[in-house]
């Protein structure tokens, strides 16, 4: 594969400040109408940087950013990495009950939080280490009037937080900050995580995947490559439509930043009319979203209201493609959607469809990626299965995840060692052609696929369960062409228990679950299929939902 990429140094932090040199006038992000230039962005980085450090962030802390998509969240990252602290993107979407969850098991002794989230973090400060509470809104970083038109016109969401010691405010820490306090820069190692992000765990409790920096440049790297056929190097314009806590966004961010293409961010929630207006009034040539999001674009009664021309690569991942949003998208706007597969633990993608490949074969998602190994086994022996064949896709690189953060059982599960490298199991059933297509069969069992998000049916169960008047549960997906899967909850009551009802049960995970996580439908039963050994058959509850579907 012939490419013009390359990066600039051997470390997240080098590779932006060097971009930020070789392109210090141009643009870099665009929030709210505002443009900020790589130069411009370097320097908040850097005065960012110095004030953690004069805080008393050191070397390898970990601080969560409990932030939507705003430059803060971005401005953070970075900031860590200058001085090699480790970001722990969450979603500021998340209770309290998650929130001390995440800081506990990631060790965070500080945290970036919007205001309108500081409540949460207040209540989970006495159980925690955070003690470095640095507090933000979505206006921090555009000029006063137009701060003021919006709060004007109740436009912002707005939180009350105090003031006190370990609390900041983080438009105050990019004020008249001494850059000559920063430490040395380090150099690159296998060793250093750059970031941690959380998915959802077999056991009921999401999971830390510590991934390395080198893996994150090498996958940054070729998720631009992908594009380079039809927006060459220094020349795309991406509109994040993914959440930065999300592998998908982090790459669709941070691609463009290290080699000098401008982001285009949206707000918090993506409205689709906001979404076409900044793709027609900035000419943006990139975006990569779940294929819900390609629908709804699709059947928004305004689409022809606005010239989405400028677009030139669409990939899509998270979920499979249904053929039929292909077919449209393709035949609307003359571009194909370009799918790939990954999942977390592989920071990103393990196959990708390149745009120098012309329109992918219907149904399938991208070509393995040069650097990566897979093999395709039978899921019960492990043995590799006949080519042409499908089987559990086996995946492993020169810089792969290894392990899980603080969770030995559940890396035992899922991470085999084998001829001298250790191969992440994706428990995904897919085959691959002969001219190297990957084609998605089957999904890992327990995990349930909601608008991209891929939500362990074990945490939601757990959450049911620590219910009092709840003995048992089962979780599982229900097919739902518009999400992918919704998710629906079987529940044994206690024998004593009367008058319970549905909505006080959703009530109760509302309270301790991200909102994409809730349950949509409860039923209640008087007990539930087990194996021999007293294991959930969640199989057979997806087939009786299966087959009340399908007659």
């Amino acid at each position: 594969m012939n490419s013009e990429l390359s990066l600039r140094s051997d470390t997240i932090y080098g590779c932006f400040e060097e971009t930020a040199r070789a392109f210090s006038e141009k643009t870099a992000l665009v929030y709210l109408g505002e443009q900020f230039s790589y130069q411009q962005l370097n320097d908040l980085v850097s005065r960012m940087a110095a004030s953690l450090v004069r805080m008393g962030v050191r070397r390898d802390d970990r601080l969560i950013l409990y932030l939507y998509n705003v430059p803060q969240m971005i401005i953070a990252f970075l900031a860590l990495r200058r001085i090699g602290a480790t970001g722990v993107p969450v979603a500021p979407v998340y209770s309290s009950y998650d929130l001390k969850y995440l800081a506990n098991d990631s060790g965070a002794t500080g945290i970036f939080c919007m205001d309108s989230n500081y409540n949460y973090v207040n209540e989970v400060i006495p159980e925690t280490k955070l003690r470095r509470i640095i507090v933000t809104n979505m206006v921090d970083l555009i000029p006063w009037w137009k701060r003021l038109l919006a709060r004007g016109f109740d436009r912002v969401p707005r939180g009350a937080f105090p003031s006190g010691e370990g609390i900041y405010r983080f438009k105050d820490l990019l004020k008249g900050t001494d850059l000559s306090i920063l430490p040395p820069k380090l150099p690159a190692s296998d060793e250093r995580v750059a970031i941690i992000l959380y998915t959802g765990g077999t056991t009921g409790f999401p999971k830390g995947v510590p991934l390395p920096e080198t893996l994150f440049l090498d996958r940054v790297l070729e998720w631009r490559r992908a594009s380079e056929a039809v927006t060459p190097p220094g020349a795309g314009k991406t509109v994040l439509a993914a959440p930065l806590y999300h592998i998908i966004g982090e790459m669709d961010a941070m691609a463009p930043l290290l080699v000098g293409g401008e982001v285009l961010i949206m707000l918090p929630r993506v409205v689709l009319d906001a979404l076409f207006d900044h793709v027609q009034r900035y000419k943006a040539t990139n975006m990569f979203a779940v294929p819900t999001l390609y629908r709804m674009m699709l059947e928004h009664d305004r689409l022809e209201l606005y010239d989405l021309s400028s677009l030139r690569y669409c990939g899509t991942g998270g979920d499979a493609l249904p053929d039929e949003v292909g077919r449209r998208w393709l035949k609307r706007f003359g571009v194909p959607l370009y799918q790939g597969y990954g999942t977390t633990e592989f920071c990103g993608a393990i196959s990708l469809s390149y745009a120098e490949d012309g329109v992918p074969p219907e149904g399938s998602a991208g070509k393995i990626s040069p650097g990566n190994l897979s093999r395709l086994v039978d899921p019960d022996t492990l043995k590799e299965v006949p080519e042409g064949k499908g089987g559990e896709l086996l995946g492993t690189c020169a810089h792969a995840v290894t392990h899980y953060w603080n969770k030995p059982e559940e890396t035992k599960e899922c991470f085999l060692e084998t001829d001298g490298k250790v191969w992440y199991r994706t428990r995904d059933i897919v085959r691959i052609d002969p001219a190297g297509w990957l084609f998605f069969m089957d999904r890992s069992v327990d995990m349930i696929k909601h608008k991209g998000y891929r939500i362990a049916a074990a945490e939601i169960e757990r959450i049911l369960q620590e219910h009092h008047a709840v003995v048992a549960a089962c979780v599982v997906g229900i097919p739902d062409e518009k999400v992918g899967e919704r998710i629906k909850a079987f529940v044994v009551l206690k024998t004593d228990v009367r008058g319970l009802s549905s909505y006080e049960l959703l009530t109760w995970c509302r309270d301790r679950l991200a909102p994409y996580k809730v349950p949509h439908y409860i039923e209640f039963r008087d007990m539930l299929p087990k194996s021999k050994v007293g294991k959930m058959l969640r199989r057979e509850m997806r087939a009786e939902e299966r087959y009340k579907t399908e007659n």
